[in-house]
């Protein structure tokens, strides 16, 4: 009898570890990936290989502004926006009121002249000291759509603003800097005042266009790179918004 019970033990012993020992290689395998034929295996976070890395980024942006990239033709997608401004601006004209003063709100950096030099040395970083050297040169380049949407309108008598988020200090270097690039028959250029250097972008330039409107003109074209260019009361009839995937301003 007790060699009986010496035997059961021992069926019940095997039979209670041997599961458990099961348990315990499954979880060994799920932890150590296999590899297959001597393969290596490599371990990845999921999450965070879906966040596109920074370098490889940078040269995507680099690749697009030359149009070598199948991610598309910076050069192209702006022609392709000025062109829709141009043609806003035909339609528009041809039905104007009677005592009707049309105008139209351009942005400067990015949609007027190009910072691609300083975008590039500063490797897409934003330093105010640079930037602002930059634009002090007067150097800046221009976007050749936007001087074909300025000149459209100039032709239809469509007044010509320009609002900017550059300090006043600089208004002398940006004048001369786009009349440099072809720009000329501009109705005003608004700079940022002291009193409005703390404001956001949006809030800033719309209360600039509000102060346009109340001069009697009726805003029909907004052309910009930033959606805080063309949002916020008053809006235009039709906003334009150019690519701008370097940086962001809200």
């Amino acid at each position: 009898m007790v060699k009986n019970l010496r035997l059961n033990l021992a069926i019940v012993f095997v039979m209670g570890v041997a599961p458990l020992m099961t348990l315990g290689q499954q979880a060994m395998s799920q932890a150590r990936p296999q590899s297959r034929a001597g393969q290596p295996v490599f371990s990845v976070d999921g999450p965070g290989e879906r966040i596109e890395n920074i370098d490889d980024l940078k040269k995507e942006l680099k690749a697009y502004h030359a149009c070598t990239c199948k991610c598309g033709c910076y050069t192209h997608d702006l022609d392709v926006q000025a062109d829709k401004a141009v043609a806003f601006l035909r339609r528009r004209a041809a039905h104007v009121r009677p005592n009707e003063k049309l105008a139209m709100v351009f942005d400067i950096d990015e949609t007027s002249l190009s910072n691609w030099t300083v975008l590039v040395q500063e490797d897409f970083t934003y330093d105010k000291k640079a930037s602002e050297a930059w634009e002090e040169t007067g150097q800046a380049p221009v976007i050749p759509g936007s001087l074909r949407v300025e000149q459209e309108a100039e032709r239809l008598g469509v007044a010509v603003f320009f609002i900017t988020g550059r300090p006043e200090r600089e208004r002398e270097a940006t004048e001369q800097n786009l009349k440099a690039q072809g720009f000329g028959g501009w109705q005003q250029l608004s700079l940022r005042s002291a009193a409005m250097e703390a404001k956001m972008a949006e809030e800033y330039k719309s209360s600039v266009r509000g102060e346009i409107a109340a001069q009697g003109y009726k805003i029909v074209l907004n052309v910009g790179d930033q959606w805080s260019d063309l949002k916020g009361k008053p809006e235009a009839e039709y906003s334009v918004k150019y690519p701008n995937p370097f940086y962001l301003i809200p």
